[in-house]
C-alpha cells in the first residue's frame, strides 16, 4: 500500500493510500455507495461488476481516505483512452462530508490521471446527488453528452474537465 498525500480534517489527520480496487476497504466503501444510490435512486450500478483490472496501475488507480484508522472515501480513475481517463467510484462516508474531503480526492485523482498522461477528465454522477454536481461544478467539471450507452440523462449526468485549465 502507497501513502500517497496527507492533509488535515478539523482536528483529525487523514491520509490517502493506494490500494486494490479488491481491497476490504475498497469493497466496504463502494458498497456504502451502492447502497445509498439504491436508496436514492432505486438501482445503481453494482460495484462488483466492475472488473478489478480496471485500477490496475499504469493505467488505473484506486485511492482510499482513512482518518484515524478509518476508511472514510474512496475514489478511482482509469484511462479510457491516451487522451482521457475517467473517475469512478468517488465517494465519502456521511460524517466524513463538508470537510474538503471529497475536493481533496478528486484533485489527488485528477493529479494522477495528469500523470498519465490524461488531457481530459470524464465522470458521471447522479442528478440528486446535489453534493457531488457541486462539487464537481465548483471545481471546473462542464455537462457534456454521456459517454456510456443506453443512460438516462433524467437520472445520470455526464461531466468533463480539460486537464491543467
Amino acid at each position: 500500500m502507497t501513502a500517497f498525500s496527507s492533509a488535515l480534517l478539523g482536528e483529525s489527520a487523514w491520509l490517502l493510500r493506494e490500494v486494490s480496487y479488491g481491497h476490504p476497504d475498497a469493497r466496504r466503501l463502494t458498497q456504502a455507495l451502492y447502497r445509498e444510490q439504491v436508496a436514492t435512486y432505486g438501482f445503481a450500478d453494482d460495484p462488483t461488476d466492475t472488473p478489478a483490472a480496471h485500477f490496475d496501475p499504469p493505467d488505473g488507480l484506486f485511492l482510499i481516505a482513512h482518518r484515524d484508522g478509518v476508511a472514510v472515501g474512496c475514489g478511482g480513475i482509469r484511462l479510457l483512452d491516451a487522451n482521457t481517463a475517467e473517475i469512478k467510484r468517488m465517494y465519502v462516508a456521511q460524517p466524513a462530508r463538508g470537510q474538503g474531503l471529497g475536493r481533496h480526492i478528486l484533485q489527488s485523482l485528477e493529479d494522477q490521471a495528469a500523470s498519465r498522461g490524461a488531457m481530459q477528465i470524464v465522470l458521471e454522477t447522479g442528478v440528486s446527488n446535489h453534493g457531488a454536481l457541486a462539487l464537481y461544478q465548483n471545481s471546473g467539471y462542464r455537462s457534456r453528452p454521456s459517454y456510456v450507452p443506453s443512460r438516462d440523462p433524467l437520472v445520470n449526468r455526464a461531466l468533463t474537465k480539460q486537464l491543467g485549465e
